[in-house]
C-alpha cells in the first residue's frame, strides 16, 4: 500500500494490514504547556473563520460514501440486523507522557469492541467529539495522539473540530493553521496518507466541512463546529462580539431541519458540538467547574429548532473533561418532549471534579438526579424542567450508542481506572421521550480474551502476533492548574 504523503488512493484504508503493538511513547513529545499560560488571555477572546462546506446547506455526508467499496456489505448487514451501532468520544489527545497511557487504554478499548463484537452489535464508525490533538493541533502531534493511538481501528472515525483542534497560536505559519491541518486530515477532498499519519495507513476522511451531516441508516447526526474559545462555544457571529465567525452553520442547520421536515424523517436527529450547552456548576456559592455551558449557543439551536419546528432526539458534547447526562423537557409543538444532554469529554486526555473549590467556597459534589433548572437560560423554548440524572468524574471512557426504528440508546462505557459503573438511556423516537429507568450500568459484551504482544514485539514499528493488548490502569496524578 503506497505511504506517499497526499498520493490518492482508489478507496479508503482504515487500519494497519498487521496488528501492532502499543505505542510506548511519543514520537514527538508534546510542550505547549508554557505557550498554554502564555496565550491564556487569548483563549478567552480569540475565534477563528472557517470556510463554507464544499455540499449545499441540505446535503449528507453519507456513511456509505466513507466506508468505499465496502460499503453494501456494511449497510446490509446494519439494514439486516435492523439496528446500528456506533461509538463517541471526547477529549482524547494526550498533553503529556503522564497521560498518554490513559489515551492508549480508551483507544484500546474502543478498538477491541470493535474487533470482538459480533453482529448486529458491531459498530459501524467512531464519532470524535473534538479536542484529538493537545495542545493547539499541531502538525506534529498528529501522529502520536491520533494515528497511532487508533491504528487498529478498522472503520471510519469522523469527528468535529474542539477549540484545541482549532486556537492559533501567535505566529503559526500559514499552512499550518490548526483548522488547516484539521481538514487536511478530516476533510480531504479524496482518500489520501497525509504527512500527519507518517509510516501508517488510515487514509484521511472525506467529510465536506468543519460542520457537517452525517447520514447513516436508522440516524442523522447533525456536526456543528463551536470555534476555538476556551469558553463559550459560538456557532455564529449573531453576537457582534464573535465577528471573525461566519453565519454558515445557522444556515446550515436551518436548511438540515427542514429537510428533516419536508421528508418526514422517522430516524433519530442528533446534534454533535464540542462545547455543551449544559455542564455543572452551584447555583449559589462561588465553587464551580473548569467549563461551563454555552447558553447562548444552545438559545441559537433552539431558535432555529423552533421556527424549523424539528427538535433533536439527543445532544452529544465533550470539552468538560468528565460524563455528565442531563434530561431537558420543554414544551415544544404543543407537546413535552424530554431529551438528553449528554457530555463525554473523558476519552484519555484528562478527568476533571465537576466542581472545585473556588474563592474560599467548599466543593459540593451533586447528587445524581438533582434539579439543575437554574442551568438552562435559553428563553427561546418553554421551559419544564432541567435534571443532572448521572456524572462519572473519575473513570476515562466512551459512548455506546444503539439506534432502531423505535428507540435511541446512549451507555457511557467506563474504561479506567476501573470499569464499574456506567450509564445508559434510553430515548422514544416516536414520543420523543426519555424512558425510564433512564440511569444505571450500561450492558456490556462480554468479549473474547486479547493476548498480549510478545516483549521482543513492544518496540515501535515491529509486528505483534496479537491485536493489541490492554494495559494495567496507571494511577492518576493531579493535573497542576494551568
Amino acid at each position: 500500500m503506497p505511504r506517499e504523503a497526499n498520493a490518492p488512493l482508489t478507496q479508503p484504508v482504515f487500519d494497519e494490514p498487521d496488528p501492532t503493538p502499543d505505542p510506548n511513547g511519543f514520537k514527538v513529545p508534546p510542550n505547549d504547556n508554557g505557550r498554554y499560560a502564555e496565550v491564556e488571555e487569548l483563549l478567552k477572546k480569540d475565534v477563528v473563520g472557517f470556510p463554507q462546506s464544499r455540499i449545499p446547506d441540505d446535503g449528507f455526508f453519507s456513511l456509505q460514501s466513507a466506508w468505499g467499496p465496502r460499503a453494501a456489505a456494511v449497510i446490509n448487514g446494519i439494514e439486516q440486523a435492523g439496528q446500528i451501532v456506533f461509538q463517541a468520544i471526547g477529549d482524547s489527545g494526550a498533553a503529556s507522557a503522564r497521560t498518554f497511557p490513559s489515551e492508549i487504554r480508551v483507544a484500546d478499548e474502543i478498538t477491541r469492541e470493535l474487533h470482538t463484537a459480533k453482529d448486529p452489535d458491531r459498530p459501524a464508525f467512531l464519532y470524535h467529539l473534538g479536542d484529538l490533538v493537545y495542545n493547539f493541533g499541531e502538525s506534529a502531534y498528529y501522529y502520536d495522539q491520533f494515528y497511532d493511538a487508533f491504528r487498529d481501528f478498522p472503520a471510519p472515525i469522523f469527528a468535529i473540530p474542539g477549540n484545541h483542534d482549532s486556537f492559533v497560536l501567535p505566529n503559526t505559519p500559514q499552512g499550518q493553521t490548526p483548522l488547516e491541518v484539521f481538514m487536511r486530515n478530516f476533510c480531504a477532498d479524496a482518500p489520501v496518507v497525509t504527512g500527519e499519519a507518517g509510516s501508517l495507513h488510515r487514509t484521511a476522511m472525506t467529510q465536506p466541512g468543519v460542520y457537517f451531516t452525517l447520514d447513516a441508516p436508522f440516524v442523522r447526526i447533525i456536526g456543528l463546529f463551536s470555534n476555538a474559545l476556551e469558553d463559550p462555544g459560538v456557532i455564529s457571529n449573531k453576537d457582534p462580539k464573535w465577528n471573525a465567525v461566519p453565519p454558515y452553520q445557522v444556515n446550515f442547520l436551518t436548511a438540515q431541519l427542514r429537510k428533516i421536515k419536508t421528508e418526514n424523517y422517522k430516524g433519530a436527529v442528533l446534534i454533535a458540538v464540542h462545547h455543551p450547552p449544559f455542564s455543572y456548576a452551584p447555583e449559589t456559592d462561588g465553587a464551580g467547574g473548569k467549563h461551563f455551558g454555552s447558553w447562548a449557543m444552545l438559545g441559537e439551536i433552539d431558535a432555529v429548532c423552533k421556527a424549523e419546528g424539528v427538535y433533536p432526539h439527543a445532544f452529544l458534547s465533550g470539552h468538560a473533561h468528565n460524563y455528565q447526562r442531563y434530561t431537558r423537557s420543554v414544551v415544544f409543538g404543543g407537546s413535552t418532549i424530554s431529551v438528553p444532554f449528554v457530555v463525554c469529554g473523558d476519552g484519555g486526555h484528562n478527568v476533571n471534579a465537576l466542581v472545585s473549590a473556588r474563592s474560599g467556597a467548599q466543593a459540593r459534589e451533586p447528587a445524581d438526579g438533582a434539579d439543575v433548572s437554574y442551568l438552562d437560560s435559553s428563553v427561546v423554548l418553554p421551559r419544564k424542567g432541567l435534571v443532572l440524572d448521572r456524572h462519572d468524574q473519575s473513570n476515562f471512557g466512551y459512548l455506546r450508542v444503539v439506534v432502531n426504528a423505535k428507540e435511541l440508546t446512549i451507555s457511557f462505557i467506563p474504561v479506567t481506572p476501573n470499569k464499574t459503573g456506567g450509564d445508559t438511556v434510553t430515548v422514544d423516537l416516536e414520543t420523543h421521550s426519555v424512558l425510564s429507568p433512564s440511569k444505571g450500568p450500561a450492558k456490556r459484551s462480554v468479549q473474547a480474551p486479547v493476548r498480549r504482544a510478545s516483549k521482543a514485539s513492544v518496540k515501535r514499528g515491529t509486528k505483534a502476533t496479537a491485536r493489541r493488548s490492554v494495559q494495567a490502569p496507571a494511577k492518576r496524578k493531579k493535573k497542576p492548574k494551568r
